[in-house]
């Protein structure tokens, strides 16, 4: 299997030490985990488990 490495501007790490994914990851990644990530740009609400359209 291939690993790809991740950019710098791909996550941050909280103050938790925890990786947090940026919305340009998932967009490189280019599908929703359906996990509820924080920086979802797909729209992907976990409690509800449905797609919203994005807040302006």
């Amino acid at each position: 299997m291939f690993k790809k490495e991740l950019d710098p501007e791909d996550f941050y790490y909280s103050p938790e030490g925890y990786i947090i994914f940026t919305e340009k990851y998932h967009l490189k990644r280019g599908y929703c985990c359906k996990n509820g990530c924080k920086h979802c740009p797909y729209g992907f609400n976990k409690k509800t488990g449905q797609f919203e359209p994005p807040k302006k």
